[in-house]
């Protein structure tokens, strides 16, 4: 297996697209959780820098990807295909399990704004074998409600409460999961959980999730 000190994840170039990400797997980690970013957003991404930072103390391994290339990322077109972001992260997931060791972890998706709405997708196939999903400030309703209705993963649906549009976004999409799921309101969070204490709180719901249902895998 891959062993990493938890704060120190290592550069990555993700198969078959060339993709570049940041894996850190501490040792005897209890699962790999995979990171689908946001709109505008990538691996370097603060946020989910300091949310993939605190999984890994708790002892889950990180994979943070960017799912576009440079070029693509020029044509704003596709930072909206759900399809394709959706597609590459179940590429990326492919790579992760080919990976020496990692293939007996159980895979978690981390989805963040419309990165939500690609990891719900990626989980419905017959075939994707996600453990758990954990969404922050998500649109899990772009992945649209018959991909919502086959998705099989536990599903955490963490929303800031002075985000009220997506809170109702969530709810609708939360009507179309059959999945264990739950939705969670983070008090006094907006939508970029920038208030003070606000993102350590989705690390400890994410890392609780995760570790749940990892076990349960």
């Amino acid at each position: 297996m891959i062993a990493l000190a938890a704060h120190d994840p290592v550069p990555v170039t993700v198969q078959p697209d060339g993709l570049k990400g940041l894996l850190g797997v501490p040792v005897a980690a209890k699962g790999i959780v995979i990171f689908a970013h946001g709109s505008g957003s990538g691996r370097l991404s603060p946020r989910n820098t300091h949310v993939a930072q605190g999984l890994r103390d708790a002892g889950l391994g990180t994979l943070l990807i960017d799912l576009l290339t440079p070029a693509e990322e020029q044509d704003r077109v596709n930072v909206f295909d759900i399809p394709l972001l959706a597609s590459r992260l179940k590429a990326a997931t492919g790579w992760v399990r080919l990976l020496p060791g990692m293939a007996a972890l159980p895979v978690g998706y981390f989805g963040a704004s419309t990165g939500a709405g690609a990891a719900l997708l990626a989980a419905s196939g017959p075939d994707a074998r996600i453990a758990a999903i954990v969404s922050r400030g998500g649109r899990p309703d772009l992945a649209g409600s018959a991909a919502l209705a086959h998705v099989r993963a536990p599903t955490l649906l963490i929303v800031g409460s002075r985000d009220l549009p997506v809170i109702e976004l969530n709810r609708i999409a939360q009507r179309h999961l059959h999945a264990e799921n739950e939705l969670l309101i983070v008090p006094g969070a907006t939508h970029l959980f920038e208030e003070p204490g606000t993102l350590d709180a989705v690390i400890d719901h994410a890392a609780r999730w995760f570790r749940q249902h990892f076990q349960e895998a």
